[in-house]
């Protein structure tokens, strides 16, 4: 287990935000401390998606109210790639194909980005190299991959690997991962998961969203917060988690409504 640092990374008061028009986030309330791991469980539309997507900038959300602090910056001043650069990481549910750019070069340019935005020296092509294969054995990856287009003809999970090691070459403060366990089989989230595990440190954080609890048999979190109408309905440890494994999302439901 990680003894948090108690350094207070991200502070979320009455978030509200809309996508074309239509509110998704009624009022979210949300702190996340280094070395903490969160996951945001929810039924389909709940909101969960949609909270890690304006985390992370993206422009098809608006945020209508509410405030945002990322190590005590204003979050939704910072456009998407300032974000990344000060250390959000979001791996997507369904990472996109990018066809004709080598996923070597993709990562080299993502992780020179944010070295030098932390003050340190980027790495030649060479010195990349050795990085990038240290970090590829933790996720059992093939090095072959790397001369391949970014996620091009990759199965489910091997593009969820590629995500987890983005994630470990950049070493984000933060780190969202929007239902990496969709698509997965047993063997690929066992791996995938021990990546996760072996990149979580008292000086970073983790935000899982998942429908499911099998994720969490995984890689364990300190809180289960669950999503329903937008908002934060309920919080509890990993235990809560096997409860709504019982009991499903209609019991969480009818405590709100009551």
């Amino acid at each position: 287990m990680i003894v948090p640092n108690s350094q207070t990374l991200l502070d979320v008061r009455g978030l509200c935000a809309s996508v074309s028009g239509i509110e998704i986030l009624t009022g979210i309330d949300f702190t996340v401390k280094c070395g903490e791991v969160h996951a945001i469980m929810g039924p389909n539309g709940s909101g969960k998606s949609t909270f890690a997507k304006v985390l992370a900038g993206h422009t098809a959300y608006e945020v209508t109210a509410g405030a945002v602090l990322f190590e005590g910056r204003n979050l939704l001043e910072m456009a998407p790639e300032q974000r990344a650069r000060a250390g959000i990481f979001l791996a997507f549910q369904y990472p996109i194909e990018i066809p004709g750019v080598g996923n070597r070069q993709f990562l080299r340019l993502a992780y020179n980005a944010v070295q030098a935005e932390r003050g340190h020296d980027e790495l030649d092509p060479l010195e990349f190299d050795d990085l990038v294969h240290e970090k590829m054995k933790l996720l059992e990856m093939n090095p072959e991959f790397l001369e391949r287009s970014v996620n091009e003809g990759f199965s489910g999970g091997e593009k969820k690997r590629n995500e987890i090691l983005q994630m470990a070459l950049l070493e984000p403060k933060l780190a969202v991962l929007d239902e990496t366990d969709s698509g997965l089989d047993i063997d690929a989230l066992r791996v995938v998961s021990n990546g996760v595990n072996r990149l979580a440190s008292r000086d970073n954080a983790i935000v899982m969203v998942t429908h499911y609890q099998r994720l969490l048999n995984h890689i364990v979190p300190d809180y289960v917060h669950v999503m329903d109408g937008g908002r934060i309905v309920k919080t509890g440890g990993k235990d809560l988690a096997l409860e709504l494994e019982e009991r499903g999302y209609e019991w969480i439901a009818q405590g709100a409504r009551t």
